[in-house]
């Protein structure tokens, strides 16, 4: 990555922890992930290993994206029937 980029994303990160708080936003294998957030299972013992807290935090947005027939449904369906 070239340094005006590198300089604009720690720009953009700073801003974003400034406005949101520190721990709103985190990069893709970051080892600092909070261990204490309150979480709702999949469903799938496999998912929820690989998201790291094991399933999806209590509390927080969650966008599930894939392509059609993937699984979308099924797996909100079944975290919404983990809820209950």
């Amino acid at each position: 990555m070239d340094e005006n980029r590198s300089k604009a994303l720690a720009a953009a990160l700073s801003q974003i922890e400034k406005q949101f708080g520190k721990g709103s936003i985190m990069r893709l294998g970051e080892k600092d992930i909070a261990k204490d957030v309150e979480v709702v299972s999949t469903g799938s013992l496999g998912l929820d290993l690989a998201l790291g807290i094991g399933g999806l935090p209590r509390g927080r947005i969650v966008e599930i994206y894939g392509p059609e027939s993937s699984g979308k449904t099924t797996l909100t369906l079944s975290v919404i029937a983990q809820m209950q």
